[in-house]
Order: structure tokens, then C-alpha cells, then sequence
């Protein structure tokens, strides 16, 4: 058996064979394109090597390990991918501080020969496309967050009291209302029926005279600095114009996850699409997300290791005598799914009983919201994980039963308070 470790890279993989004693028999690279992958070939095919005597280790660098994973698995090679933590540290056993992509494919096919390298299989298509879509929902939401966030600076500049007009400054009437009029002055000198009959058009008749005379009153009195206002009108309605283009696009993204989401429903008479959704605090975005980063719930072999993987297990510092007491969680592993598992659990806080109730309990023991968040972001993982791996939907009254015996018979049978433990 012949061990290959590609060091992946945009424009360029360094390639690196060694045989079952660990001697390199072939160095070389190749390019990151259709020429590159017929010069790796023609090698193998040079050293008389076959696909069922050879396998592969490729570092997850970005996204271009993928195309060559896809196209060797095609033609029959056992592939393998490690996550860059995972090399690095195997880099940091060497005394030299050295980095190199001929290195780096070293350690990967003697990590292979050693057995240590995890098997790798692609997702489904299904979860592919969920992976995709929820990650570029979660991208656009932080962008129009950062331009919210840019909005309200403005506003502090030049109109500070306007938050005070509106429940929200972004909702819709308020967004019309600064783009028609981004200068309080402006605003102030309106008329009192045309500012009127414009908040009562896109308000649908929810705000009238008395609305329109409030924000005037504030408009005329406000703080706000009049230097370079017309710069500061021009940045806040270009900055609304696209908060609602990007919200116009992620209305499309959720309506195409809700499409994706349609091939996993169980069957048509079924409410739901994923028992992920029956769990109180987890809707068809945050599911998808959850479902796109998991991909096969059967690889993970305990509700621990899934958070592991999430990066919501706790750090452990300890040597000889002393042992931390101040542990924050790793961080590693996928960060969108850590975010999808942590808004999940500040929607479950309120609206799951039971981890609504865990929540308070930590709180009153002093802990901070966001410790107590996050423990209910780790009780939350341990529910997905049951429901999920027992493909049954979410339901307040489950007790779990042992094969072949009744609940109460069984000292260590999981119950629907403890399935968390």
C-alpha cells in the first residue's frame, strides 16, 4: 500500500508518496487545474500504482481542496481529508519552526500511513445546497447588522432623537420616511399633511397626525451637528437603499431553503420537513444550517461530540496541582453552526419551557447571560441529537424505553429531564 499527501494551495498542490516503511518515493507538484490532475495520473501510472493500492490526505484548506477530492474519488482513490488544526499540530512536533507546502504533504501521507487520518465522504447534494444557502444567509444578515449599525451612527450625528419616533428605526415607514426626508430641517419644515398622508400611506394607517406632529417637534428641537449634514443625507439613504436590497435577497435565499428543505420532508401528510423543526426554537433557516454542517447526524457517536464539533465544549486548563476555573468554550470546529446552535438557544430560552426554565436557573446562580446562554445552547444539542438520531419528532411527553425492557426496570434509562445530562 503507497500513502499520497497533497499540500493544498489555490494555483498549486505539492505532492508527496511514501511506501509502508515511510520512504518517499515520489515529491512533485502539480497545478490546481485538469493538466495538473493528468500529471498526477501519469505519475502513478509511471510508478505502476493503482487506485485500490494508493490512498490520498488532503489538507481542508478553503475551498480548493475540492475540486481534486471530487475528481480523484471519481476515478476509484480512497481520499481522506484532515482539518488544518489537525496538521498543525502534527507540524508543531518537529523542533523547527518551518512551514512548507513540501513539509506539509510529508506529514499528511505519513499521518495516513500511521492510520490517524479520519475517513472523509461528501455530503448528499441535498445538504450541500442547504451548506451553501444557509451560510450566505448568515453572511448577508451580518452585513445588513453592519449597516444598520452605520445607520444609527449617522442618526447620532445628526438627528439623535429620531430612534425616539419609531419602535424600530427599520421599520418599513420609518426607512420610506428617511429616504424622502434624510434632513431633520427638511423634516421639520414639511407639511403637516403631506408628512401625514405620507406616514399614513406607509404605515397603512397605523400613524397619523399626532405621529407626524411628534416627529416634527423632535426634528425641530434636535441636537444633532449641522456640518457636512448634506454628505451625512446622502451616505443614510444610499445605506437604507441597500439594507433593503440585501433583505430583498435574503428573502430569496429563505424561500430557496424552504425548496431544498421540501426533499427531506418524510412524507407529504407530515407537518414538518426535518424533526429539527419540531424542536421548540429551531425554524427552517437555523434547521437547514444546523442540517448543511452536520450533514450525517450516525457520524458523530455521541450528543458530546457533536458539541465538540459545534466548538460549544468548554476548554480544560490544567497541569500538576492546578486546575482553571475560568473555562470559555473552544471555539473549533464550524463556526456557523455554533451560531446556528447559540440563536437557536436565545429563541429556545423563551419559547422551551424546559430550557427556559434551565435558563433562570442559571441565572440565579449568578451566571452571566451569555454563560447561561450558551449552557442552554449545550442542553439544546444534546435534545437535536436524540431527536434527530432517533429520527422522531420533538414531543414534550417522550420517555425513552431500553430494547427489550420497560423504563423503570433499567437504573440508567434517559428520561425526558436527563436526555441532556
Amino acid at each position: 500500500m503507497f500513502y499520497g499527501g497533497i499540500g493544498i494551495a489555490k494555483h498549486r498542490h505539492e505532492l508527496c508518496i511514501l511506501d509502508e516503511a515511510g520512504k518517499t518515493i515520489l515529491q512533485m507538484h502539480l497545478d490546481n487545474s485538469s493538466k495538473g490532475l493528468d500529471k498526477l495520473l501519469q505519475a502513478l501510472t509511471g510508478l505502476g500504482i493503482e487506485p485500490n493500492q494508493i490512498q490520498f490526505c488532503l489538507e481542508a484548506t478553503g475551498h480548493y481542496w475540492l475540486a481534486l477530492y471530487c475528481q480523484l474519488s471519481e476515478r476509484g482513490y480512497s481520499m481522506h481529508v484532515v482539518n488544518p488544526i489537525q496538521s498543525d499540530a502534527l507540524r508543531n512536533l518537529y523542533v523547527r519552526k518551518t512551514k512548507t507546502d513540501q513539509k506539509d504533504s510529508l506529514l499528511l501521507a505519513d499521518l495516513l500511513r500511521l492510520g490517524r487520518a479520519p475517513e472523509t465522504k461528501l455530503a448528499s447534494e441535498t445538504v450541500l445546497k442547504l451548506q451553501t444557502l444557509s451560510r450566505l444567509w448568515f453572511e448577508f444578515v451580518r452585513q445588513v447588522g453592519g449597516l444598520k449599525n452605520r445607520v444609527l451612527g449617522i442618526l447620532d450625528r445628526i438627528f439623535p432623537e429620531y430612534p425616539e419616533c419609531f419602535s424600530s428605526v427599520f421599520i418599513r415607514t420609518s426607512k420610506e420616511l428617511l429616504k424622502q426626508y434624510p434632513e431633520p430641517e427638511v423634516l421639520a419644515e414639511a407639511d403637516l399633511s403631506e408628512l401625514t398622508a405620507f406616514l399614513k400611506q406607509h404605515s397603512r394607517g397605523r400613524f397619523d397626525t399626532d405621529r407626524a406632529e411628534q416627529i416634527q417637534a423632535l426634528a425641530r428641537g434636535t441636537f444633532g451637528i449641522r456640518l457636512a449634514v448634506d454628505a451625512f443625507t446622502l451616505q443614510l439613504k444610499l445605506l437604507i437603499e441597500q439594507i433593503e436590497f440585501i433583505e430583498e435577497q435574503i428573502e430569496l435565499l429563505e424561500a430557496a431553503i424552504n425548496e431544498v428543505l421540501e426533499e427531506l420532508r418524510p412524507s407529504p401528510d407530515t407537518e414538518y420537513r426535518h424533526v429539527l423543526e419540531t424542536i421548540p426554537g429551531i425554524g427552517p433557516v437555523l434547521a437547514a444550517a444546523i442540517i448543511g454542517e452536520v450533514g450525517d447526524i450516525s457520524r458523530f457517536p455521541s450528543a458530546k461530540a457533536l458539541v465538540a464539533y459545534a466548538g460549544l465544549d468548554a476548554t480544560v486548563l490544567a497541569s500538576g496541582q492546578f486546575e482553571g476555573s475560568r473555562n470559555r468554550i473552544s471555539k473549533r470546529g464550524s463556526p456557523t453552526l455554533r451560531n446556528s446552535l447559540w440563536l437557536a438557544a436565545v429563541s429556545a430560552r423563551r419559547f422551551n419551557p424546559e430550557l427556559k426554565a434551565y435558563y433562570e436557573a442559571k441565572r440565579n446562580q449568578g451566571k452571566h447571560s451569555g454563560v447561561a446562554t450558551g449552557a442552554v445552547a449545550r442542553r439544546l444539542v444534546h435534545l437535536l441529537y436524540s431527536v434527530w438520531k432517533d429520527n422522531r419528532p420533538f414531543d414534550t411527553n417522550y420517555r425513552w424505553e431500553p430494547p427489550g425492557g420497560a423504563a423503570n426496570q433499567n437504573p440508567y434509562v434517559i428520561v425526558k429531564d436527563q436526555i441532556y445530562s
